[in-house]
């Protein structure tokens, strides 16, 4: 018989209702409490209910640790949910308001990232003291400086520009490459806009200048107009570029319109000057940028007639800007440059006087290898870049482009509307190799020039700097390589007077070439499209059949031939010939003339393989020699060392420390000539080696018509 619930009496309602306002009460106070689970049931009911029973606080604290669980899953679901829909991008959001408001709020996170990244920068920005927001630059040119990239200045123009636009005259000094140019060229078109010099300038139809900049060459002449026109254009001023090689009547016509700011070469000048066409009486501003290659390159009348031609120079600001500051230019600062002058020296007592950003080396090669082993140091060094030859003669350098694949020459002699398409060409990357006389050396700020290669070591060490200076600018690196004759270059010198520190190394060999190029070749053929394969399968099935290399050697033959290079020559150490062979020669004692170490060689060897040798040098300790034979004379020379006594001759690995020669004496280190010069002992023909027991006059062993103790230094 199924039971019937009893009705409840009026008793049992009473304590039951009691009851629930307990338990509710407890699940209100545990979580207005928080986590309950952190708490032991005893504290939770001393806390909040210290009369309840114990088996009522059992109940509750059972309740509210489910609730709490569940709670928290339901709060790992709505947030895996939500990733899963801001992630996928196309799913159905749900309609709660927990899961409408996350998406919300990670946008304002967001946000508030970007804010704080923002803030961030423009912290750094205000923490640069170079920043252009820290000078007194206008904002259009402001804007135009950010247009270039420039959000700060260089050391050189951050040191110069409130001195300039003060009105003070300058010296300015800094290292090539470190942005002499905008140094002057910003602070003046602020003075002539916004500054000191803006009541005095003239403006209207046939306006005198109010400026002037007398530059070396013509190359810089218009990269420095180049300069004026894009800055001072953002702010109305005028420009024009006068320069040798151009028509008379194309600046004539600009002059009589009226310019702002002329820019040119002296002799241009100083040619307008003489035929009125310029009118000097309402210049503010004079500037000599690369002063000292003015002097070098026979100026000096030209700028003392210009600078001279200034009337008032209490009323012209002067500024003069150059890497190096030989007599002359410290003579003109001197004379046309007011006693209160500044002077911005980033340069001053530091031994190293060139680029710290570029790699000096300096590597032997003979004048008949040059060709040859150009190309494999632009292979090694130009990383792909640009790269810039420099020659001492014109001659040399139309003849060396000829020789090299892809280069174009570019010096006096060719006409200047050729020059200006050739410069145009090397910038854009129409070609990559440019040779060059010293026309290139100055200021040319071009673009990712990676190597500069001198054939040759320079006249004076203010040549070798800002030749080497055409790369490492703005920040970048690069390399320069100066090839030199061991006998005849004295590269101490240039490396004592310039502070650099010579990397000495030989040619690069078969192993550095590919190490070099071979990433460049694997990068080519990943390149091509896989679309080729089918077409070109059946040709490598088929080489692979037939050859007897392997797929790898197969391989590597390609990546050879995919950069050109299709045929490894070892190279000599010393003279980095083609199929040489660089050798020690040691005799126990001394050597001191090459004549003596000739001497010994004809004791054992043929008078026509004696004849053959190379480069012939002394070892900077005085022990011993080296020189080059051919590849094919090698066993002969190592075999005939066995019929002389104490004579070790060696194939060396690497060139030892080699004597240079003195070029103010034209002798070696040990007052003896070794280089073909005359000195006392030998210039009447008499070989001056007093130990071989030999007279090796210019009638003997051969050396007709040679003077000189019989040695082959004048055919050197």
């Amino acid at each position: 018989m199924a039971s019937v619930p009893l009705s409840e009496s009026p008793k049992d309602k009473k304590e039951k209702k009691k009851k629930k306002m307990k338990n509710q009460t407890l699940i209100e106070a545990s979580e207005t409490e928080g986590s309950v689970g952190k708490k032991s049931k005893k504290e939770f009911k001393l806390k909040h209910n210290p009369k309840a029973s114990d088996s009522d606080e059992e109940e509750v604290y059972e309740n509210n640790m489910k609730k709490k669980k569940k709670k928290k899953n339901e709060s790992k679901k709505r947030k895996a949910s939500d990733s899963e829909v801001m992630m996928n991008g196309n799913e159905e959001r749900s309609e709660t308001s927990s899961e409408l408001v996350e998406p919300v709020n990670d946008k304002k996170k967001k946000a508030k990232l970007e804010e704080i990244d923002q803030e961030k920068k423009e912290v750094v920005k205000a923490e640069d003291p170079n920043a252009i927001s820290k000078f007194r630059i206008s904002e259009p040119l402001r804007a135009k400086l950010k247009d270039k990239g420039i959000e700060s200045l260089f050391p050189i123009q951050a040191m110069t520009f409130d001195t300039v636009l003060d009105g003070s005259d300058l010296v300015g000094r800094a290292r090539t490459g470190q942005g002499k140019t905008l140094a002057f060229v910003l602070p003046i078109l602020e003075s002539l806009t916004n500054g000191p010099a803006k009541a005095a300038r003239k403006t209207g139809y046939g306006k005198a200048p109010s400026v002037i900049v007398l530059l070396p060459t013509r190359e810089l002449a218009k990269q420095v107009h180049s300069d004026f026109e894009v800055y001072g254009g953002a702010l109305g001023l005028t420009s024009c570029c006068l320069y040798g090689g151009a028509p008379y009547s194309a600046q004539e016509i600009k002059l009589r319109r009226g310019v702002d700011i002329v820019v040119g070469t002296p002799g241009r000048i100083k040619d307008h000057i003489e035929r009125q066409n310029i009118d000097l009486s309402s210049l503010k501003f004079r500037v000599l940028d690369e002063a000292d290659e003015m002097l070098r390159m026979g100026f000096v009348e030209d700028v003392e007639l210009i600078l001279g031609k200034v009337e008032d120079v209490s009323k012209v600001q002067t500024l003069l800007f150059s890497a190096t500051l030989p007599d002359w230019v410290k003579k003109i600062s001197t004379k046309f440059l007011k006693r209160d002058k500044k002077t911005a020296d980033l340069v001053g007592n530091e031994k190293m006087k060139a680029s710290i950003n570029v790699r000096h080396i300096v590597l032997p090669c003979s004048r008949s290898a040059r060709s040859q082993l150009i190309p494999d140091i632009i292979r090694c060094y130009s990383s792909g870049g640009r790269t810039i030859i420099f020659t001492e003669t014109k001659e040399s350098a139309s003849e060396l482009a000829g020789l090299l694949h892809g280069a174009k020459a570019l010096h006096g002699d060719i006409q200047q509307s050729q020059r200006e398409v050739t410069l145009s060409g090397f910038r854009s990357g129409k070609f990559l190799i440019l040779v060059a006389t010293n026309v290139a050396a100055r200021g040319l700020d071009i673009n990712d020039v990676q190597l500069i290669i001198q054939c040759e070591p320079p006249r004076d060490v203010e040549a070798y700097i800002h030749r080497s200076g055409r790369t490492g600018r703005a920040g970048n690196t690069g390399v320069a390589v100066m090839l030199y004759d061991p006998r005849k270059s004295n590269v101490s010198m240039i490396e004592r007077e310039s502070g650099v520190k010579f990397e000495h190394i030989s040619a690069p060999q078969p192993a550095d070439i590919a190490k070099a190029v071979g990433g460049e070749a694997a990068e080519l053929i990943t390149q091509v499209s896989d679309s080729v394969i089918p077409a070109f399968k059946s040709a490598a099935e088929e080489l692979l059949s037939t050859s007897s290399l392997s797929a790898v050697e197969l391989l590597a033959k390609a990546l050879a031939k995919a950069v050109g290079y299709t045929e490894v020559k070892k190279r000599s150490l010393l003279n980095s010939m083609e199929n040489h062979v660089t050798l020690l020669f040691e005799i126990g004692r001394p050597i001191y003339t090459p004549s003596y170490a000739y001497g010994v060689l004809r004791r054992f060897l043929p008078e026509e393989k004696v004849e053959s040798v190379k480069g012939l040098t002394l070892t900077a300790d005085g022990n011993g020699a080296v020189f080059d034979v051919t590849a094919e004379d090698l066993d002969l020379f190592l075999t005939g060392q066995q019929n002389a006594a104490n004579v070790i001759l060696e194939v060396v690995k690497a060139l030892p420390p080699l004597q240079e020669r003195d070029q103010s004496r034209g002798v070696n280190r040990f007052g003896r000539d070794g280089f073909g010069g005359r000195s006392t002992g030998n210039r009447f023909g008499r070989d001056a080696d007093r130990f071989s027991g030999q007279r090796n006059d210019r009638f003997t062993n051969g050396f007709k018509g040679r003077r000189g103790g019989g040695n082959r230094g004048n055919k050197w």
